[in-house]
């Protein structure tokens, strides 16, 4: 295989800070047989990187230790059992791990082409937002035309996300976030009504705004301080999906009463531990399903900064702020 030996990365220097992030030399990943080697132009930021960093999320067996999970670029290599792919092509990935450097292997049925009109740093800003919604928003809470949704976190890359697509899909989507500069966000991408958790109840503000029917699906990245509360924001027959613990995974005094008169589902999942296959139907399903839509402008990603690829630390530092509104991007190559 022709090209360089080694590349840039950013390593983690232990669990810490955001400055425990230092640039790094690696050697450049051999493409397994079902992998495609991209050479990054960019490469997203998110929660789960910032929890690797910390050392709570370390990656699954196999995969890299670098840090980042979506990447966009051009393919430079291949493993011999990869079909329907070039060198050369622009691609988007969601990646096991190794994003946060200047070459990424990725197994092929996690990549998607660019979708038309996109550049590198929106291509970037996709995969690890678009395939957690879908499987979790539709896939697994079902959410349908003529159904309602209350999006936690609604100013973030996946509440983003789940506001655009739940409305692009004739849902009626709810948010939550906490400013209202925030909340007008959430409302400008879609959202029927936005919430300051900050300073009003969500669930009384979910009750008066469906008149006391509730919503069909709650989508929860705070975990334990929001269970009671999301459980009496369900309509009957609700789902409440978990994707992340921001608040931590524990309810105490958790009342079970309306779980069982309102024949509730609560469920969820994380994206990082599934198989290449799993990963691979999700991707076929946002190619059919989703791709469309970004094409003709209907959903996209909302980019609030980019950063250089030596920044990953002040990338993590505006990350963990939570002052951003959208997704978070490092620009690797031109």
């Amino acid at each position: 295989m022709s090209g360089p030996e080694t590349m840039r990365i950013i390593a983690a220097t232990g669990p810490g800070g955001p400055d425990v992030l230092e640039p790094a030399t690696a050697p450049r990943p051999v493409p397994k047989p079902d992998e495609v080697l991209i050479r990054v132009l960019a490469a997203g930021v998110n929660r789960p990187d910032v929890a690797q960093r910390q050392g709570i999320y370390p990656p699954p067996p196999g995969a890299s230790p670098i840090i980042g999970l979506e990447v966009a670029g051009e393919v430079v290599a291949m493993g011999a059992a990869v079909s329907g792919v070039a060198v050369g092509d622009r691609l988007t990935a969601l990646a096991n791990g190794g994003g946060y450097a200047e070459y990424c292997a990725v197994p092929a049925t996690q990549c998607l082409p660019w979708p038309r009109g996109y550049d590198a740093i929106r291509a970037a800003a996709l995969p690890e937002t678009y395939f957690t919604v879908w499987a979790n928003l539709f896939e697994i809470g079902g959410l349908a035309s003529g159904q309602t949704a209350l999006i936690h976190g609604g100013s973030s890359g996946i509440g983003l996300t789940a506001i655009q697509l739940a409305h692009a899909f004739g849902a009626t989507a709810y948010a939550t976030a906490g400013s209202e500069e925030k909340c007008a966000a959430c409302v400008r991408h879609g959202a029927s009504a936005a919430i300051n958790y900050r300073t009003q109840d969500f669930a009384a503000e979910i009750k008066r705004l469906t008149g006391g029917s509730g919503v069909d699906v709650v989508l929860d990245m705070v975990g334990g301080p929001y269970a009671q509360r999301n459980v009496a924001s369900l309509a009957p027959r609700g789902r409440l999906v978990l994707i992340a613990f921001l608040g931590g995974p524990k309810a105490e005094n958790f009342d079970f009463t309306q779980v069982m008169t309102k024949r509730l589902t609560i469920t969820g999942s994380t994206m990082r531990p599934r198989s290449a296959e799993e990963k691979g139907a999700l991707a076929a399903s946002l190619r059919a399903k989703v791709w469309p839509l970004l094409e003709a402008g209907r959903a996209g990603p909302v980019i609030h900064a980019v950063f250089p690829l030596a920044e990953a630390a002040a990338a993590h530092r505006l990350m963990e702020s939570s002052a951003h509104i959208g997704k978070i991007v490092l620009r690797v190559a031109d």
